[in-house]
């Protein structure tokens, strides 16, 4: 597949066929405000060819079969073909939503590799089949993958997404339909192209972009036997009703209104810095951005003006520059939308201390400028609802336990964080936050650990060993005491 702009064909049982239909969808770039390229919109017909192969794949193929070594050794092949290929994916999540390159290079490029590396490890010694005895007796119990996985990754960081469900999923033995955004369906493109290089057995994995009524229609579709989504809490919560009354398996991915605790002894220079980054990289445009940040009154002075000066120096504009720290939003709808929850903050009595509005000096591209409220309550809705945008909100606190109160004060909980001098004493913080992530100082989990949210964030886990049992079965089978295996 050459990059040209133009598609007519999808990834399917490992080849590029023609869409059933000759709709397409357009790509339009977030800076330019010009379409780049147009790929089919996949029917309800492309996901039915999309599964069946998927369903032939799994059922009759190799691959759910393949030793371990073997289904690893293909994982490998796919890592080196990310690795030559990532200038290419970097560019061209870029061009489809906007990243500024530099975090698209590092962020939805290096980072996805980097994803497969670690299961790969991982997958070494995994245990895939153990043998338990106990008094009462003694099992084989083995861990099968669950079949045909239906893989829908959203707009904001999709090479990135895909992979934290392809390399889990693969390296358990299932089968893929990839289902991405309208939005961003480039990257999914030179994905299928690295899928056919490093050889997959044919069906292995399917690409086929889709609007929302066949994406609907691949959830429910009687050959696929589990969904893992990323997106929206509302779109995962139709997920969820769909899938619960076909007792399928989902996983869950979903919105985030992640709170930074920042206690009164934290470095108020690292501090500042790793909140800027944490709220505003990719746009803000990140589920587990910390968007709430959580101050003591005594120390929020100086805090918002240390915040307000390090998000100002950003450089906004032209995401292909690689000096350029903050780019377009990913379409004129979001922009409209982000627009309206600040003028919501606004209407609500939030001071503005920074941004707000359009900037004056660029004359194309969806652009909000970095947004900072200060007299922010809890209960107001730029606390409470995701925003997506960058848009960041100072709250004060009275004392710790205040502040830990703050940060739970909300349906979501995907991710945290806790600032302090003392790192047993922002552990012991953020040992109380209701939250499937929490990072000290800045410090990631890193991609060994699971990540999920709990509340209205999500089902599931993704990483780490954990991510691998989310795609496969258990099955006990009762041995004879004297049998040896």
């Amino acid at each position: 597949m050459v990059w040209d702009g133009e598609y007519d064909c999808l990834f399917i049982g490992g080849r590029w066929v023609p869409a059933a239909t000759d709709e397409r969808i357009e790509v339009v770039s977030p800076y330019t405000e010009q379409i780049v390229a147009r790929v089919p919109s996949g029917s309800n017909a492309d996901i039915d060819a999309a599964v069946a192969a998927a369903r032939t794949a799994f059922d009759h193929g190799p691959w759910p079969r393949l030793p371990r070594a073997e289904r690893l050794a293909a994982l490998s092949r796919l890592s080196a073909g990310m690795s030559a290929a990532e200038t290419t994916m970097a560019e061209l999540v870029t061009t489809e939503m906007g990243c500024p390159i530099t975090q698209s290079r590092a962020i939805h490029a290096q980072r996805p590799r980097l994803i497969v590396d670690s299961m790969i490890e991982i997958g070494r010694t995994y245990p895939f089949t153990e043998v338990r005895s106990s008094d009462s007796g003694r099992a084989r119990v083995t861990r099968e993958p669950i079949g045909v996985v239906a893989a829908i990754v959203p707009w904001n960081a999709p090479h990135l997404v895909s992979m934290m469900k392809l390399a889990p999923a693969l390296l358990a033995g299932c089968t893929v339909v990839l289902k991405p955004s309208p939005e961003t369906p480039l990257d999914a493109y030179l994905l299928a192209e690295l899928v056919s290089r490093a050889g997959f057995p044919d069906g292995t994995v399917n690409v086929v972009p889709a609007h929302r009524g066949p994406s609907e229609y691949l959830v429910t579709h009687p050959g696929v036997d589990m969904v893992s989504f990323t997106g929206s809490t509302a779109a995962g919560r139709r997920i969820g009703e769909l899938c619960g009354g076909m007792l399928r398996r989902t996983a869950l991915e979903l919105g985030g209104k992640s709170a930074a605790i920042v206690l009164d002894d934290a470095d108020l220079a690292a501090t500042v810095e790793a909140v800027r980054v944490g709220a505003f990289r990719n746009t803000g445009q990140v589920c587990s951005a910390k968007t709430r940040v959580v101050v003591s009154r005594g120390r929020a002075g100086e805090f918002v003006e240390a915040l307000r000066a390090a998000t100002a120096a950003m450089t906004v504009g032209d995401p292909f520059d690689p000096g350029t720290e903050f780019g377009p939003l990913v379409t004129a709808q979001h922009r409209e939308r982000v627009e309206a929850l600040i003028r919501v903050g606004q209407q609500a009595g939030a001071t503005t201390v920074l941004g707000g509005g359009r900037p004056q000096d660029l004359g194309t591209g969806w652009f909000v400028e970095p947004t900072i409220f200060t007299d922010v309550e809890p209960s107001m809705r730029i606390a409470q609802e995701e925003v997506f945008g960058p848009v960041l909100c100072v709250l004060e606190y009275e004392d710790e336990d205040h502040a830990v109160a703050i940060a739970n004060d909300s349906r979501y909980g995907l991710n945290g964080a806790v600032f302090s001098a003392d790192p047993e004493h922002a552990l012991a913080v953020a040992d109380q936050l209701r939250t499937g992530t929490v990072e000290l100082n800045g410090n990631p989990a890193g991609l060994a650990a699971p990540s999920g949210g709990v509340k209205d964030s999500g089902l599931g886990r993704e990483l780490g060993p954990e991510g691998i049992t989310e795609f496969v079965e258990f099955k006990s089978i009762g041995l004879p005491r004297d049998l040896v295996l």
